[in-house]
């Protein structure tokens, strides 16, 4: 059972979602969309990198593979923010080896979820992140 802040006492906080694919964005977007909070997008990693920098967001979700900037360099530069130390990253993406699962994880991930992915698991995942 999920609770909800009073409308009066609510400080929304910020989720980003980067993918270059526009229909898996929508797809996010629609799974995760909520009153606890405001999602904003990004069509690139560069694009992602700069509306972390101007909305200092409480979760991103990021693909792995963009154009300009990985999935991996923005979780990177994320990570050696000491500003941005509360932010949390799942990564989505549909690179499934192990390797790949323990790169991510590595470099500072606190989720990896595979495309295709459940919408319940990431949902699951986005509570657990911000905890909800």
């Amino acid at each position: 059972m999920r609770y909800r802040t009073p409308p009066g006492l609510q400080i929304l906080r910020t989720v980003l979602i980067a993918d270059d694919e526009p229909s898996m964005r929508l797809l996010v977007h629609a799974t995760i969309e909520s009153d606890d909070y405001t999602v904003v997008e990004a069509a690139d990693g560069a694009e992602a990198w700069a509306m972390v920098q101007k909305h200092r967001p409480s979760l991103v979700l990021l693909d792995v593979q963009m154009p300009e900037r990985t999935g991996i360099e923005v979780l990177r530069s994320i990570k050696a923010d000491a500003s941005l130390i509360a932010t949390k990253v799942i990564l989505l993406t549909s690179k499934a080896q192990e390797i790949d699962v323990e790169a991510g994880l590595i470099a500072g991930a606190d989720f990896y979820l595979t495309k295709p992915f459940s919408p319940l698991d990431l949902l699951t995942r986005v509570e657990e992140a911000l905890q909800l």
